[in-house]
């Protein structure tokens, strides 16, 4: 086994014993005066407008405005007008919040940077979730951050004392990364149900399939994700100089991405309780009918991203038979967590529904893999009947005769190619160095835009 690989053989796992660490906060502003903490909370505008997202939303910033380690907190702004801007910049200014960054994207200065970075050939012309973290990361690696944290808007129960535990391992104690977990129960039911019945049950069947084959290459990654508790969660925070050097997803598996990347990248990982209450988020649709939307369209970004990734880095060879048997060992080992979570729920007393649960794996879990195995097998199976069937035709032998078939080859390799490539931005790294003078633009939009939402 290589240095690299031993290193990503675990990850650190720091449990949260006492709720109430008083000297954890100090601790980090005494490392903030020489190593420059910066938060990102990427949002919407709907995230405070609509009134049912704005008390989570108004809590959010409340807590915000009690953290005094953070040189810079930038709210990465999607959609919204400059009207939209300026009432964030209101909510903002009501709570008091310190040291704060609109990051308009669709106002002039960063429609500007985006429109640099495109003319350069760095894909960002679609608006998104993803284009948006990447902005962020921009700005905070311009304004010399040495930790960056990642934050969703719609936490329902976020404290500060939370953000203070995730930051800790890397400002203090010196990870490249950290990320969050956390009990998902509310309404006395267990939820997280994409990590519970699609994500975890997939990882331990690849798990089986790899030790039976012995690969141990592909065998590694798989160990190393399953040894996060959490592994859908969006809470991070990373060290400047790993983050620099980071891809990230611009889909629903960015999580996933997230950890491939740091396990390719990083040195050091840790993964960290930060709540022993249950944590609470927006929970999204499941959209039996629409592969399109809800968890549906999230199963299938993930299973892609996953496949992709063990298929181009790690050497795995996947076929329709590799498919078709992963899956059946998929839906074994979702029997059995199904079983344990009905358990579990009854010693707990929990609300648990083993219908709807099965329901939710051969309905929508299992099509999931299915439906991603022929997204990626698609280009090869229909090259192999087209040729067969040109070839056993003679009125297209003209046509073989003057190079049809390896044409066909050529436009499957690329077709395959787009297909495993996983919707991705570029590193910051590499942005530097094909525009060296970004940085200072960055720093320029910055401080006009500082004075626009004061």
């Amino acid at each position: 086994m290589s240095n690299f690989a031993q290193k990503h053989t675990k990850i650190s796992t720091l449990y949260l014993l006492n709720e109430d660490n008083p000297n954890m906060e100090q601790e980090l502003l005494q490392y903030s005066r020489w190593k420059k903490a910066v938060l990102i909370i990427p949002l919407l505008a709907s995230e405070f407008t609509d009134p049912d997202n704005r008390p989570v939303f108004e809590n959010i910033v409340s807590q915000l405005s009690e953290i005094s380690y953070l040189s810079q907190i930038i709210f990465g702004l999607d959609r919204a007008s400059t009207d939209e801007a300026c009432e964030l910049a209101t909510i903002l200014n009501k709570y008091k919040v310190q040291n704060y960054l609109i990051q308009h994207n669709d106002g002039p200065g960063f429609t500007s940077i985006y429109q640099a970075l495109s003319d350069a050939g760095f894909g960002l012309e679609e608006p998104g979730k993803g284009r948006n973290m990447f902005m962020s990361f921009g700005i905070a690696l311009a304004m010399g951050a040495q930790t960056i944290g990642l934050v969703d808007a719609d936490i329902r129960t976020f404290s500060s004392a939370q953000l203070n535990r995730l930051f800790y391992p890397v400002q203090v104690l010196g990870y490249q990364f950290s990320k969050a977990y956390y009990a998902r129960i509310k309404d006395q039911q267990f939820y997280g149900r994409v990590k519970r019945l699609l994500l975890d049950p997939l990882l331990i069947a690849l798990k089986r399939k790899f030790t039976d084959t012995q690969e141990e290459k592909v065998l590694r990654l798989v160990d190393f994700l399953l040894t996060f508790n959490y592994q859908l969660s969006g809470e991070v925070i990373f060290d400047g100089e790993l983050l620099r050097r980071m891809q990230f997803a611009t889909n629903w598996g960015v999580e996933i991405f997230t950890l491939i990347e740091v396990y390719r990248k990083a040195t050091s990982s840790a993964q960290v309780e930060i709540s022993q209450e249950p944590f609470d988020h927006k929970h999204q649709p499941v959209s039996v009918d629409d592969q399109s939307k809800g968890l549906y369209k999230m199963g299938i970004d993930i299973v892609t991203t996953l496949l992709s990734a063990l298929v181009i880095e790690e050497g795995l060879v996947i076929s329709e038979h590799f498919i078709r048997d992963l899956t059946t060992t998929y839906l074994s080992v979702a029997d059995d967590l199904i079983k344990m979570y009905s358990d579990n729920a009854a010693f707990n007393g929990l609300i648990y529904d083993t219908n709807k649960e099965e329901a939710m794996v051969d309905d929508v879990f299992k099509n999931v893999i299915l439906f991603a195995g022929d997204l990626l097998l698609a280009p090869s199976f229909m090259t192999h009947r087209f040729s067969s069937y040109v070839s056993a035709h003679e009125e297209f032998k003209e046509f073989i005769d003057a190079g049809l078939l390896p044409v066909i080859e050529k436009t499957t390799q690329k077709i395959r190619t787009e297909l495993y490539e996983t919707p991705r931005t570029v590193s910051w790294q590499r942005v530097t160095r094909k525009l060296p003078n970004i940085i200072n633009e960055i720093v320029d939009v910055v401080e006009r835009e500082k004075n626009m939402y004061r």
